[in-house]
């Protein structure tokens, strides 16, 4: 007798547990859109630009980047409409 005849396949189509979630994500700034819009060109969508400051960790002296807000877009990562780089 064979082992694997007595196994059952537990593979069903219509299971959901293996597909994205098709929400809309109205924070997704890659998604497609009706409206145009432009990524900051300064932070590249991120919302905030690298700053270096000074620490000793460990008794070490470091450069750690915190970080902080763009300037250009103040964190809101994207602009309405068509904004050519300056």
């Amino acid at each position: 007798m064979d082992p694997r005849e007595d196994e059952e396949d537990d593979f069903d189509p219509e299971d959901d547990d293996f597909e994205e979630d098709e929400e809309a994500d109205e924070d997704d700034l890659f998604g497609v859109t009706s409206e145009p819009r432009t990524i900051c060109h300064l932070c590249g969508g991120a919302g905030f630009v690298a700053h270096p400051t000074s620490a000793v960790i460990g008794g070490v002296p470091r450069t750690v980047d915190n970080g902080r807000e763009c300037p250009h877009c103040h964190g809101a990562r994207k602009f309405p409409g068509l904004v050519p780089p300056l």
